[in-house]
């Protein structure tokens, strides 16, 4: 498997999908959210699938303070996001949703709560429905510990140091757009030989 280049967006891209494809972007993160503008549509989905980009889903809260990060939020947010992905996307089955924590969440006990009750959502999914990875982001501690613990599969290290995880945070860039515009976005880069769980739409 080859490394591949691709961007955090915090915005819709469908009107930029062509244009950033030609600069060489394979991949693009793209939030579940409940805030209105910043949550990956269908249609984004399958303008960046049309332009050959693969697609990556995160479910980021907003300002989240040390206390969100609960059993019952993280239940409550991976059925939000296992939701969206099956409902709204039909994002396919073995795919991932990373789920981010930051910093201040990253030590102690409040990050693996929360990722217990991701995966308690996740869990209670039905034989038929779509089965997804649960994906963390995060610190190099952060996401060591959650994949130690099984409550994670992939993840995406926040930050640009040498450690390999499935994705890794690089930094970010202005990329020329139609029309002489430019959009403000992360980089970051996939691992040659761990997948990470990125996905197409039909």
């Amino acid at each position: 498997m080859t490394v591949l280049t691709g961007v955090k967006a915090p915005f819709e891209l469908t009107q930029y999908a062509i244009a950033i494809k030609q600069q060489g972007i394979d991949f693009a993160m793209r939030h579940y959210t409940h805030q209105a503008g910043k949550s990956l549509s269908l249609a984004e989905a399958r303008a960046l699938t049309d332009a050959g980009i693969q697609i990556g889903a995160v479910w980021e809260a907003p300002d989240a303070h040390l206390s969100y990060f609960s059993r019952a939020q993280g239940c409550a947010d991976g059925a939000a996001a296992y939701l969206m992905a099956q409902s709204v996307i039909a994002q396919p089955s073995g795919s991932a949703i990373y789920f981010a924590v930051p910093d201040l969440a990253a030590d102690g006990e409040a990050a693996l709560r929360y990722f217990e009750g991701v995966n308690q959502a996740f869990s209670a999914a039905g034989p038929a429905e779509r089965k997804y990875q649960v994906g963390v982001y995060g610190s190099n501690a952060c996401c060591d510990a959650m994949l130690a613990r099984g409550l994670a599969t992939v993840a995406w290290l926040a930050d640009e140091s040498g450690v390999e995880y499935n994705l890794k945070q690089l930094a970010a860039a202005t990329l020329p757009v139609d029309d002489g515009q430019r959009i403000s976005v992360g980089l970051l880069c996939n691992s040659a030989d761990r997948p990470a769980g990125l996905f197409r739409v039909l």
